[in-house]
C-alpha cells in the first residue's frame, strides 16, 4: 500500500514557478520521440541509394524504431518509478541524442539499423517518464488538464510534423556550410534538441521520490520479449513478401503470446511486479487503455495509406505531401485545447465519444476517395508523366476529412489520457504511463499490420482483374518494367479504401466502449491521489 504522506508530498511539492518551462521541456521531448517514427519515411529512398540498402530492408529503418520503442516502454516506465522519473527522463534523452548522432553519421546498413534500435530505447525511457512527470508536476484540475492537452497535441501532431520536417530536410544538400545528404539531417536534428533538453531538466523539473525496490528481471524479460515478438510478428505479417502464413511470422506471434502468458503468471506472483495487476482492476482505466490501443491503430494506418495515396496516386512531391498533413497538426492542437477546457465541465465520455465518432466519419470519407483506374487512364497518365487521380481536388476531397479526423483525435486523446492515469498510486504513475504509451505504440503497429493485410487483399484482387486488360493495351507502348508501376497505381486506391473502411470500424468499436463503459465524472478529474487514498485539491 502507498503511504498517504508520500502521495501528498509528491503531488504538492513540485508546484514551482517553473511550470511553464517544465511543460515546454516535456512537450518538446515528447514531440521529438513521436515525430521520429515518421520523419525518416520520406527519406527512405535516399537512404537506400546512399547506403546500398535493398527495398525489403528499408522498412526496418521504421519498424526497428517501433520494435524497440513499443517493446521497452513497460521497462522504461518501471525504471522511472524505481529510480526517479527526472533521472530516467534525462538518461532517455541523452541516449536518444547519441543514437541520433550515430544514425546521422552511419556509413552502412548495420550501423544505421542499430542506431534506430538505440533511439527506440531512448524513447522508451523518456516517453513514460515525460507523461508521469506531468502527473507529479502539475496540480489536478485546470492546470493539469491544460498540460495534458499540450502533451496530447504533441503526441498526435508528431506524426504529421515528422512528415513535413522529413520532406523539408531530405531536400537539403547542405547545412551550416557542410555538404551532406539531406536525409542525415533527419537524424542529426535530434542531437542538439535532446542534449539541451536533458541539460535543462534539473532546472525546471522536480525529481520524483524514488521507490527503490527489486527490479522484476523475469517480468522485464518476458514482457519485453513478448511485446517484441508480437510487434515483430504483426509487422512482418503486413509485409507483402511474407504475410500471415510465413513460418517466421507464425513463430514470432506464437512466441510473443507464450511469453506474455508467462509474464502474466510472473506478475501475479512476484512481490515487486513490473506491471501491477491492480492497475487494470479499475474499469475506467482498463477501458481507457483499450481505447488508446484501438484509436492509434486506425490513426497511424491513416497516415501510412494517405501519405502513399497523395504521393503515388495524386502525384504530390515529398515536401508537398508533408504540407498536405499540416491541417492535421493545426486541427489536433485546436481539438486538444477545446477538450482541455470542456473536461472541467463535461464528463470525459461525451467528449471522447464525440471525438471518436468524428474520426470514424473522417475515415469513412477517406474510403470514398475515387479515381479513374481504368487501363486507358493509366496509359494516359504514363504518356503525360502524370498520375492517376491527378485531377483529384485536395481541398474538396481530402482536406475536410483530415481536419475532421484531427479535431476528433484532439477531443479523444486529452480525456482518455486523463482517465488512463488518474488516481494511480504515486509509485505506479510511471508504469501507468508506460502502459498507456505501450498501448499506443503496439496498437499502431498492430493496426498497420492488420489494415495492410486488408489493403493487400483488395489491391491484389483489383490487380488480377486489371492486369490482362492493361497488358493488352500497353503492348508495344509501355516498357515491360513500367507495367508493375502502372498496375500498382491502378490497384492501390482500392486497397487503401478498404483499409480506411476497416479503420473506421476500429474507431467505432472504440467509440462503443467509451459510450457504454467509461463512467468517470468530470468532478473526479479535479482531484489528486489514488482511489481510496488522500485527495489533494
Amino acid at each position: 500500500m502507498s503511504d498517504p504522506t508520500t502521495t501528498v508530498a509528491e503531488t504538492a511539492a513540485p508546484r514551482s514557478p517553473h511550470l511553464g518551462w517544465a511543460l515546454v521541456l516535456i512537450s518538446v521531448a515528447q514531440l521529438m520521440v513521436v515525430l521520429d517514427a515518421t520523419i525518416a519515411n520520406i527519406a527512405l529512398p535516399y537512404i537506400g541509394d546512399d547506403l546500398g540498402i535493398g527495398e525489403a530492408n528499408l522498412t526496418w529503418i521504421v519498424t526497428g524504431y517501433a520494435l524497440a520503442f513499443g517493446g521497452l516502454l513497460l521497462l522504461g516506465g518501471r525504471l522511472g518509478d524505481l529510480y526517479g522519473r527526472r533521472r530516467i527522463f534525462m538518461v532517455g534523452l541523452a541516449v536518444f541524442a547519441v543514437a541520433s548522432l550515430l544514425g546521422g553519421l552511419a556509413t552502412n546498413e548495420p550501423l544505421l539499423l542499430a542506431s534506430r534500435g538505440l533511439q527506440g530505447l531512448g524513447a522508451a525511457l523518456a516517453s513514460p517518464a515525460a507523461l508521469a512527470l506531468i502527473t507529479t508536476t502539475f496540480p489536478a484540475g485546470p492546470q493539469r488538464n491544460r498540460a495534458f492537452a499540450v502533451y496530447a497535441a504533441m503526441s498526435g501532431a508528431g506524426a504529421a510534423v515528422g512528415l513535413i520536417l522529413g520532406g523539408w530536410l531530405t531536400g537539403l544538400d547542405s547545412a551550416f556550410g557542410i555538404e551532406m545528404s539531406g536525409w542525415r539531417l533527419t537524424f542529426l536534428i535530434n542531437v542538439p534538441i535532446g542534449l539541451v533538453a536533458a541539460a535543462l531538466a534539473p532546472r525546471v523539473l522536480a525529481e520524483s521520490e524514488a521507490h527503490i525496490g527489486e527490479l522484476d528481471v523475469p517480468g522485464a524479460l518476458t514482457g519485453t520479449l513478448g511485446l517484441l515478438g508480437l510487434v515483430f510478428g504483426f509487422t512482418r505479417a503486413g509485409e507483402q513478401a511474407h504475410g500471415w502464413s510465413d513460418p517466421t511470422t507464425i513463430a514470432s506471434l506464437a512466441a510473443g503470446v507464450a511469453l506474455l502468458a508467462a509474464f502474466a503468471v510472473i506478475e501475479s506472483r512476484v512481490a515487486h511486479p513490473l506491471l501491477p495487476i491492480r492497475i487494470f482492476r479499475n474499469r475506467t482505466r482498463a477501458v481507457s487503455f483499450l481505447v488508446m490501443m484501438l484509436v492509434p491503430a486506425a490513426m497511424f494506418a491513416m497516415f501510412y495509406f494517405l501519405s502513399l495515396f497523395i504521393q503515388q496516386v495524386v502525384g504530390y512531391s515529398p515536401l508537398r505531401t508533408g504540407f498536405a498533413f499540416l491541417p492535421f497538426s493545426l486541427g489536433i492542437v485546436f481539438g486538444a485545447g477545446l477538450s482541455s477546457n470542456l473536461v472541467n465541465r463535461i464528463d470525459a465520455r461525451f467528449i471522447a465519444g464525440t471525438g471518436t465518432l468524428m474520426a470514424a466519419v473522417a475515415l469513412f470519407g477517406f474510403s470514398r476517395l475515387d479515381v479513374d483506374d481504368s487501363a486507358a487512364n493509366l496509359l494516359a497518365s504514363f504518356r503525360s508523366g502524370g498520375f492517376v487521380g491527378s485531377d483529384l481536388n485536395y481541398w474538396a476531397s481530402i482536406f475536410p476529412f483530415i481536419l475532421l479526423m484531427s479535431v476528433g483525435m484532439g477531443l479523444t486523446f486529452v480525456p482518455m489520457t486523463l482517465t488512463a492515469v488518474h488516481h494511480l498510486r504515486a509509485e505506479d504513475s510511471g508504469i501507468g504511463s508506460g502502459v498507456l504509451n505501450t498501448m499506443q505504440q503496439v496498437g499502431g503497429a498492430l493496426g498497420l499490420a492488420v489494415l495492410s493485410t486488408v489493403s493487400l487483399h483488395f489491391a491484389n484482387r483489383t490487380a488480377d482483374d486489371l492486369a490482362p486488360e492493361l497488358a493488352r493495351s500497353a503492348a508495344g507502348r509501355v516498357p515491360p518494367e513500367e507495367l508493375g508501376t502502372l498496375l500498382f497505381r491502378g490497384s492501390f486506391t482500392e486497397g487503401a479504401s478498404a483499409a480506411f473502411l476497416a479503420g473506421s470500424v476500429l474507431i467505432l468499436v472504440a467509440s462503443l466502449l467509451i459510450w457504454t463503459l467509461l463512467d468517470v465524472k468530470h468532478t473526479e478529474l479535479a482531484t489528486d491521489g489514488p482511489e481510496g487514498g488522500v485527495h489533494v485539491g
